[in-house]
């Protein structure tokens, strides 16, 4: 099936970012945004408490269910937000990592936030996302 998203990149702007500057999507494609994915477990609880990477990972894993459950995949994202609990570069490091991983060459436009809390008790991590599919 064809991908709707198509990344930009600009040979004027460094190439240290490893996220794509922009992303566009035709007219006729159909978006998705979602809520922001939290590392949360089906019971409710938070996964992976105290653990960045953890919490990371359980946020993309939630992500891609609720992107699956759109009739999308994480190919089909074309711009995410990461917020992380911290004031500590190194913890927004942390966490980046693990969603640059998840998305592997389709490296959508980014933002990477620290911010003081989140909303669950003990949360670290939450990752926002739009997509775009086109639908046949």
């Amino acid at each position: 099936m064809p991908r709707a998203v198509t990344l930009i990149r600009s040979a004027a702007l460094s190439d240290v970012a490893e996220y794509a500057y922009a992303a566009t999507a035709p007219a006729e494609s159909r978006l998705i945004f979602l809520a922001g994915a939290c590392p949360l477990n089906e019971d409710g609880s938070t996964a992976a408490i105290g653990d960045y990477a953890g919490q990371a990972a359980k946020a993309v894993e939630n992500m891609r269910t609720a992107l699956a459950d759109s009739g999308a995949a994480l190919d089909d994202v074309i711009s995410t937000r990461v917020l992380v609990a911290s004031h500590r570069q190194e913890d927004l490091v942390t966490a980046w990592e693990v969603v640059r991983d998840a998305f592997g060459e389709h490296d959508v436009p980014s933002t990477l936030m620290g911010v003081t809390v989140l909303g669950y008790r003990d949360q670290l991590v939450e990752i926002e996302a739009v997509a775009a599919v086109l639908d046949s």
